[in-house]
């Protein structure tokens, strides 16, 4: 299974179980996207715990659980199909949504990619 895609699904499956955190096993990548999540506030916190091969990250959800900043998380580039686009082609996804997007510089949302005449792999969009 594709470890984002697996990053995606315990978020959304936290959330709808109304849980004040989620870990995930920990990489890089994984780790860009929470910094990322953390940095638009959607997120509260990032602990990161455990020892050499048994890393994992801990995402803390805002303590208003009844009313979570995510309504939902969504994976758009798979391993079996990548989804590239340049900073023409991205147009806001939707008024509420926000795309997340792996740049030259970084994990970034679609607005600032544009702002920066940057584009990359689109990971997914969060409403």
């Amino acid at each position: 299974m594709d470890s984002i895609a697996d990053m995606f699904s315990r978020i959304r499956n936290a959330l709808l179980a109304k849980k004040e955190s989620v870990s995930v096993p920990a990489s890089r990548i994984k780790l860009e996207i929470a910094r990322f999540l953390q940095k638009k506030g959607f997120i509260e916190e990032i602990k990161k715990r455990g020892k050499k091969t048994k890393k994992i990250i801990k995402l803390v959800f805002f303590s208003n659980a009844a009313n979570p900043k995510i309504s939902d998380i969504t994976q758009i580039s798979k391993p079996s199909r990548r989804v590239y686009a340049g900073y023409r082609e991205l147009k806001s996804h939707s008024r509420r949504g926000t795309y997340i997007i792996s740049t030259p510089k970084g994990i970034m949302d679609g607005k600032e990619a544009r702002k920066l005449k940057l584009g990359g792999e689109i990971i997914g969009v969060i409403y």
